[in-house]
């Protein structure tokens, strides 16, 4: 581990890559107790594993993200037509305008295992593996596609996925006999255990960068300092002010999730007096951001990071669970999430969904404005966004709101509109989306969930 004292021999070290000790193109910044990983630089030359086959560079790698808005949308005014800069959205989809050229309107897909098997849990569990799901007390279902894709580049990422959610998951049981861990859990690492879902940003951050013992209160930024300015005076200018860039962006987050942290740490004591678990505790008193904006930002700008800087290439994030019991006073909304779905095509249900709408752009736009080789972080990422039903209020799974955003590195096409509607059952399986996005990330398979073909016309 590098020191920072300016005297040892650790620190007039190059920054190095931990795997051959070579200057990579994503090198770690070292620090006590810390590791930072940094975005491409072009100016570095491209040695150890980021090597050239042929006169050709190794391409960008790719990423999937899947972001998740429980009850379904306000349907009146969720819909887009027409294709590239001038397609027209709805009022919900209004955030994603300045990048709809980049996003794919997906219309018509339905999980035929979560129809017919009663509301919420039953329509949940399975929005990303498509397997039919256990009542009772043994959970049984199948792994998720992140879980999938996650598995796939394990030996080359530090976290393989990041599992994240702004909401608490429940337990015990729904009128349906289906587990509510069905409700508060959409990645999957088997059949029967769902994958530990982090709710505190703090614990995320500290995740991303390696930030460990006595020291994580202190700043990364200060610890990995001397690092920082042994690479800067190695780089373009170029590359230069994009590193300064980052660290201001990566310290901007650490202050925020140092402020999230001194919360939990509370929270744990108060847990511990008395006598209750966390998880069990109401919403601030449990640690976790009061504000639900500050939250779902927070995580938001972690799945941005991971991704800038490779440490992760997989990402889902549960902006709320199935049956949530988000309030939403900044919205003018009186009931809760859940309770408001009941009245799904009100104005106050409208700003609901335009609200998770805002929360997938803003993570759209942080990607689209990060550089990377010939595009942006966005250009090799797929983001979707997705429900787990159409009307929260009929409970009508029978097709699904969702969004793709980001090109897979030239492999998927966008600024469509993607209709489904009226095609046969077995020609719109959400499976056979996840299937051709696993193709697309060189992950292959004869079959998943309940498909066995890819999806016509992706």
């Amino acid at each position: 581990m590098t020191s920072t004292n300016p005297n040892s021999d650790a620190s007039r070290r190059t920054p190095r890559d931990t795997r051959d000790g070579r200057l990579s193109r994503r090198t770690l910044l070292r620090g006590t107790g810390a590791a930072m990983a940094l975005p491409w630089m072009e100016s570095i030359p491209v040695w150890g594993r980021e090597t050239v086959v042929g006169n050709d560079p190794i391409a960008a790698p790719k990423r999937f993200a899947a972001l998740f808005m429980g009850c379904g949308i306000n349907s009146d005014h969720w819909w887009a037509k027409g294709s590239g800069e001038s397609m027209e959205l709805g009022k919900s989809l209004e955030p994603m305008d300045s990048i709809k050229h980049k996003m794919n309107f997906v219309t018509g897909l339905f999980n035929e295992n979560a129809t017919g098997v009663g509301i919420h849990p039953g329509q949940t569990g399975n929005i990303l593996s498509g397997a039919s799901l256990k009542k009772g007390s043994e959970l049984r279902g199948g792994i998720s596609m992140d879980q999938m894709l996650a598995n796939h580049f394990q030996e080359q990422t530090a976290v393989p996925s990041l599992v994240l959610g702004c909401e608490q998951p429940t337990t015990g049981y729904h009128e349906t006999n289906f587990s509510m861990a069905y409700s508060s859990h959409i990645s999957w690492q088997n059949a029967t255990s769902p994958v530990p879902m982090e709710v505190y940003p703090s614990l995320a951050f500290d995740a991303l960068f390696d930030n460990q013992g006595s020291r994580r209160n202190q700043s990364i930024l200060d610890r990995v300092g001397e690092d920082a300015r042994s690479l800067s005076r190695q780089i373009s200018s170029v590359d230069r002010a994009k590193l300064d860039e980052y660290l201001n962006s990566v310290r901007e987050v650490e202050r925020r999730a140092a402020a999230m942290r001194a919360s939990r740490d509370k929270a744990q004591s108060r847990a511990k007096d008395h006598g209750v678990p966390i998880e069990m505790m109401a919403r601030p008193d449990d640690g976790l951001p009061e504000d639900i904006r500050d939250h779902m930002q927070l995580m938001c700008d972690i799945v941005a990071i991971g991704f800038q800087t490779d440490k992760s290439r997989v990402a889902t994030l549960l902006l709320n669970r199935d049956l949530s019991g988000l309030f939403y006073p900044f919205l003018d909304v009186a009931s809760t999430h859940h309770s408001a779905s009941h009245s799904d095509k009100s104005d106050e249900y409208e700003r609901i969904s335009r609200y998770y709408c805002s929360q997938y752009a803003y993570l759209a736009k942080k990607l689209d404005a990060m550089s990377e080789g010939d595009g942006t972080v966005l250009d090799h990422s797929c983001l979707m966004f997705i429900s787990n039903m159409w009307s929260g209020n009929a409970h009508d799974s029978s097709k699904v709101p969702l969004l793709l955003t980001g090109g897979l590195s030239g492999s998927l096409e966008t600024g469509r509109v993607l209709d489904y509607v009226e095609k046969d059952d077995d020609d719109r399986k959400l499976c056979s989306l996840y299937l051709s996005i696993m193709d697309r990330m060189d992950v292959r398979l004869d079959e998943f969930g309940d498909s066995e073909s890819r999806l016509a016309g992706l």
